[in-house]
Formats: C-alpha cells, sequence, structure tokens
C-alpha cells in the first residue's frame, strides 16, 4: 500500500544523504591552499573510509548474492578503466575552473562517484522496504561515509584554484542520484532487490 508520508521521508532522507556529501568541502573554508603535507594526510583519511565503507558494501552485497556482488565489482574496475580510456584528452578538458590533466582528473573522480551513488539510492529504498529502523540506519550511514567522498572531490579541485563553495555543489551533484532512486526502489522493492547485489559491488 502507498504510503505518502514515508515516501516523502525515504526522499529527504535520502537528498540529506546527498547533501552530506557537500560536507566533505568544510575543512577548506579554514585551509584554501593547503600544503602537500595536509593534503597527503586527507587523502590518506578519505582513501581509508572509502574503502572501510566499500568493504563493508561487499560484505553486505555477498550476504545476499555472492556471484551478484563479484559481477558488480568487475563491472565497476572495467567502468573506471572504460572512463579513463574514453575521456577526451586533458589538453581539451575544463571543470571547475580547472583545465587541463587536473580537470581531467576531477572529472574521472566525480564520474565514478555519480554513477557509484545509484546503487546508494537503491539501498536506501530497499532498506525501507524491509522496516523504518534498518531503513533509518542505512540512510545515516551512508551519509556518513559520504562526508569523505566530499572531501576526496573537494581534494581534487580547491588546491587546483577552484572556489571552496563550487566544490562542495560538485560533492552534492555527485550524489543527486541518491534521492532519484531510494523512492523507485522503495515503491518497487521487489522488482530492485536482485539488483542490490551487483550494485552494492560496483
Amino acid at each position: 500500500m502507498f504510503n505518502g508520508n514515508l515516501t516523502l521521508t525515504i526522499f529527504l532522507l535520502a537528498l540529506g544523504t546527498a547533501l552530506a556529501t557537500g560536507l566533505g568541502a568544510v575543512p577548506f573554508i579554514w585551509f584554501k591552499t593547503p600544503n602537500s603535507r595536509w593534503i597527503g594526510i586527507a587523502n590518506a583519511v578519505a582513501a581509508g573510509l572509502m574503502l572501510g565503507a566499500s568493504v563493508s558494501l561487499v560484505l553486505e552485497g555477498q550476504h545476499a548474492n555472492l556471484t551478484s556482488t563479484v559481477i558488480g565489482a568487475i563491472l565497476g574496475v572495467i567502468f573506471i578503466i572504460f572512463t579513463q580510456r574514453f575521456l577526451p584528452d586533458h589538453d581539451k578538458m575544463t571543470m571547475g575552473g580547472m583545465n587541463g590533466l587536473d580537470a581531467r582528473r576531477a572529472l574521472l573522480l566525480f564520474l565514478v562517484m555519480t554513477v557509484h551513488s545509484f546503487a546508494e539510492g537503491v539501498g536506501v529504498g530497499v532498506a525501507f522496504g524491509g522496516g523504518q529502523t534498518i531503513g533509518w540506519m542505512i540512510a545515516i550511514a551512508i551519509a556518513i561515509h559520504n562526508i569523505p567522498e566530499g572531501l576526496a572531490i573537494s581534494l581534487t579541485m580547491v588546491p587546483k584554484g577552484t572556489p571552496v563553495w563550487k566544490a562542495a555543489l560538485y560533492s552534492i551533484a555527485s550524489s543527486l542520484p541518491q534521492p532519484l532512486m531510494a523512492v523507485p526502489a522503495f515503491l518497487a522493492v521487489e522488482a530492485f532487490k536482485p539488483a542490490l547485489p551487483v550494485g552494492l559491488g560496483f
């Protein structure tokens, strides 16, 4: 049965997870021109948190279907290789006030983050199909792990001259598939369930 209030709640929560990504740019309000040591530490923190999140997603996916999760992970690697290979030459790239190789790196990271956000949106919707408690827990967990994703995007942009506010907007934009996918996944939870392990692996 359709529940308008719950559907709106799911959309707003998923929108909140997307907005949380923008928090990754906040440290750059105070460190607009960080030195290489600070950038290295921030990269290590962002990479470590995202690696931990990736492992937890794969573990969650393999509980549902190990084969589908492995297929999803392989598709994810293929996507990154394909994107690297077919992006335009860096001398033609511009993004967020950056040019050349810097713009190409930032765009690659942005595209990878954006595509994998679709699976996170599905995860929120499917989780609510299993009950509000698990739904809230998954939404909060995704929101928390979106912050280092925003930090990773901002790290490729702000030190190269992109304004902090613009890096925050790019970070949020990379997670907008989450609210777009959460509601359809909740309303058609049985249809989305088989795809979830593939998405988690991806």
